[in-house]
């Protein structure tokens, strides 16, 4: 316990969080219980959709978690839970809005964002760029401070035999009166 002869460290000026997620993969509706697949707030053509309570963008839940987990905060789950009625099909970057707040509000900005989505297909590569854009605009960062990679399953495991998407996501936060 910080006493007057051991004063409490100063707060860092860098956090970190980490973030992953899972969704298992259905054929889309009509043909099966998947929803269409959005990746980053993006759409893509794929015959196979995660299986969720909210829309299931496994990777702005990814990112969201590693913004809660920088800020010490509980994860997805907690702030909005799929047992909620309220969150069925939501976009998920209703979710990502809310922790960019709480970042904001606790006086921290995105210094960078470093994510690897774990899909068979379809591949990301033709829309990388997008989803970059994207979720800079929805961070607040410029599209240099957001990166993303597409890796396949190479056939092995649930997702390199397409029965589910993997997002992960490293998050570095810097105190917002130190931003330039």
């Amino acid at each position: 316990m910080p006493d007057a002869s051991h004063p409490a460290p100063a707060e860092p000026p860098w956090r970190v969080g980490v973030g992953w997620d899972r969704h298992r993969l259905a054929p889309v509706a009509p043909a099966g219980e998947g929803r269409p697949l959005v990746l980053g707030g993006v759409r893509l053509e794929s015959d196979l959709g995660p299986v969720s309570h909210s829309d299931g963008d496994a990777l702005l839940h990814a990112v969201t978690d590693a913004i809660l987990g920088a800020l010490g905060l509980e994860d997805l789950g907690a702030l909005f839970p799929d047992t909620d009625p309220d969150h069925e099909g939501r976009d998920s970057m209703e979710f990502l809005d809310r922790a960019v707040r709480l970042m904001r509000d606790a006086g921290w900005t995105l210094a960078n964002l470093d994510a690897v989505v774990v899909l068979q297909s379809p591949k990301l590569g033709p829309r990388r760029d997008e989803i970059r854009r994207r979720l800079a605009r929805a961070l607040g960062a410029p599209p240099g401070r957001v990166n993303v990679k597409g890796k396949t399953g190479e056939g092995v495991d649930a997702t390199g035999e397409r029965r589910a998407v993997d997002a992960h996501a490293v998050t570095l936060l810097m105190r917002a009166d130190r931003a330039s």
